[in-house]
């Protein structure tokens, strides 16, 4: 069947599209595995570890299917997935916890059904494209609070209660930010959220199994709160996939009744519940893999004060800041190009102006590695800005 001219202008529209991304050095591929790897988050070396290959190998010759057939609320609801959801509200000291298939449909799932008409969403400019989304897509309406700015939030809930504003707010935020590797003050954040009758929301994606006592994360300290609702993501440094909403019981029931890409979703593979339950015995377990990253997080930041440059970042994500979208993209060539994968980050994943690179540390590279990686790094900006 030949084209019609109607296709020929849409297929145009696509290819001017791609044109204009190319003419800003934002044209995106797809790349293999090579090199060593400082771009991953799997920061525990866990989604190749023999202890959770041994455990999805029982599973599957114990009969566990590989699918779970349906939706968890017709067939697809799997012992697998109820007995991680258990062990996951006691790891994480949750009231219950709830099982989705990514950190990106978690995030979206909470932020679409748990805030409701006349709340106010308060978002932390940087937070990840997954909650922005759940925001535009929701009921409440948002705004959002200066970066890691506690007293931007206290006057974005300040000027909207003065406009009328009559609802609840919930804050949300990351604990750990994936782009620029900076905390978020969570003690400040709980306070105000008290002070107003607010819910707080944190996304502990780059935080869970990294930070708090046996990888709990970020709100370790804090669990257990009625008004805080945590995302702990199972495709980083748990070495699997999927995402743990941690919360009450009340709003756990209310999503299953209420929640679309919970309802209509095929449920996740039972194996990878099986897969994620795994790593939360292995942080129990095997408390000296969150130590080693630990010291090679130090470690490598002395590295790069040694070599006399600087770090906004003191986690396991180091942003390395170009500015430019093209000279970003040939760093990351000339180090992928000495065994080294590295990639550039450019808008809009990160803010224009700002292209990175974004060097991840996790217990897949070795402290000879780093000091290779990052000679490598001075050599290659050294000669690209002659």
């Amino acid at each position: 069947m030949n084209p019609t001219h109607a296709d020929m202008v849409a297929g145009c529209r696509y290819v001017r599209a791609l044109d204009a991304l190319k003419d800003d050095e934002r044209l995106r591929g797809l790349q293999p595995r090579a090199g060593i790897d400082f771009v991953s988050n799997d920061y525990l070396a866990l989604a190749s570890a023999p202890r959770m290959k041994q455990a999805v190998a029982a599973a599957l010759e114990a009969g566990t299917p590989i699918g779970a057939g349906g939706s968890r609320l017709l067939r697809g609801n799997c012992e697998e997935h109820e007995h991680l959801e258990g062990e996951a509200a006691r790891f994480f000291g949750a009231e219950t916890a709830l099982f989705f298939g990514s950190g990106y449909v978690a995030n979206f799932a909470v932020l679409t059904t748990l805030p409701q008409r006349g709340d106010l969403l308060v978002l932390d400019s940087l937070v990840h494209a997954s909650i922005r989304e759940g925001a535009q897509a929701g009921r409440a309406e948002f705004r959002e609070s200066a970066h890691n700015d506690s007293q931007s939030v206290e006057n974005t809930i300040r000027d909207w209660r003065e406009e009328g504003g009559k609802g609840r707010v919930w804050i949300v935020v990351e604990s750990l930010y994936s782009m620029d590797g900076d905390f978020a003050q969570l003690e400040e954040l709980v306070a105000i959220a008290d002070r107003h009758d607010a819910f707080l929301m944190v996304d502990e994606a780059h935080a869970t199994g990294v930070y708090g006592e046996q990888g709990r994360g970020l709100t370790a300290p804090f669990e257990g709160r009625e008004n805080l609702v945590v995302v702990h993501t199972c495709g980083k440094a748990l070495g699997a996939a999927g995402a743990l909403v941690a919360t009450t019981r009340v709003l756990r029931d209310f999503m299953v009744n209420r929640c679309r890409p919970f309802i209509f979703a095929t449920a996740p593979s039972p194996l990878t519940a099986v897969a994620v339950r795994e790593a939360l015995l292995i942080l129990q377990e095997e408390p000296d893999r969150q130590q080693r990253l630990t010291n090679l997080v130090a470690f490598t930041h002395r590295e790069i004060v040694v070599r006399g440059r600087s770090s906004s970042s003191n986690s396991q994500i180091v942003p390395y800041i170009v500015g430019d979208n093209a000279r970003a993209m040939r760093l990351a060539s000339a180090l992928q190009a000495r065994g080294f994968d590295i990639r550039g980050i450019r808008p809009p994943t990160v803010p224009a102006g700002t292209a990175r690179l974004r060097i991840s540390l996790t217990l897949n590279v070795r402290e000879d590695d780093v000091c290779e990686m990052l000679d490598a790094l001075v050599e290659e900006t050294w000669g690209d800005s002659r």
